[in-house]
């Protein structure tokens, strides 16, 4: 299905007809799946949530939003990076909370040596750079959401942020740079 394509079915489920939800349910999910695949590639190899999971509270969320009107795709994608950073970063917490006070559970080696734990630190701690990179420079704040959690391409989250590829080359390097900074500072 093409970019055209998708943003009139977006538009058309804004205005209330579920049919366009309908048609557009497998195209979005399929995508949405692929993405966390990607993010989800990068963790451990015995993380807990699977994209399949993330995907349909994603997806959930998204359907949920009564009141967006939906610009084009890319802005369908750039809501969804959002929800899946929180998702994840939700998890991460929720793990965490667990293992300090949630009972008696069997742990695997590398749980019981840390290793996962710092893995959820870590994305706790890239969710809090984050945020304060939202606060300087919310641009770049969105291009590394994007690129991150989303796995966008260069040219894909142009689109979505509606600048040139040059500029999402230099924030990404430029932000890169600061949030090394920034969670070095922690260690």
């Amino acid at each position: 299905m093409t970019t055209p394509e998708v943003t009139q079915l977006l538009n058309q489920w804004s205005d209330g007809n579920r049919a366009a939800l309908d048609s557009l349910t497998p195209v979005v999910y399929d995508e949405l799946r692929r993405l966390a695949s990607i993010y989800l590639h990068r963790e451990r190899s015995d993380h807990t949530l699977q994209p399949t999971a993330v995907v349909h509270e994603a997806y959930m969320r998204l359907v949920d939003q009564r009141s967006v009107r939906w610009q084009n795709r890319a802005h369908f994608f750039g809501i969804a990076a959002q929800m899946i950073r929180r998702i994840l970063v939700d998890h991460a917490r929720g793990v965490r909370a667990a293992k300090r006070g949630g009972g008696a559970v069997a742990l695997s080696l590398d749980e019981a040596l840390g290793v996962s734990e710092k893995r959820d630190l870590e994305l706790e701690a890239l969710d809090d750079a984050l945020t304060t990179l939202a606060e300087v420079d919310p641009q770049q704040a969105r291009v590394v959401e994007l690129r991150f959690f989303t796995g966008l391409s260069i040219e894909e989250t142009a689109e979505v942020l509606g600048i040139s590829e040059s500029t999402v080359k230099r924030d990404w390097v430029s932000a890169k740079a600061w949030l090394f900074r920034e969670l070095s500072k922690g260690k």
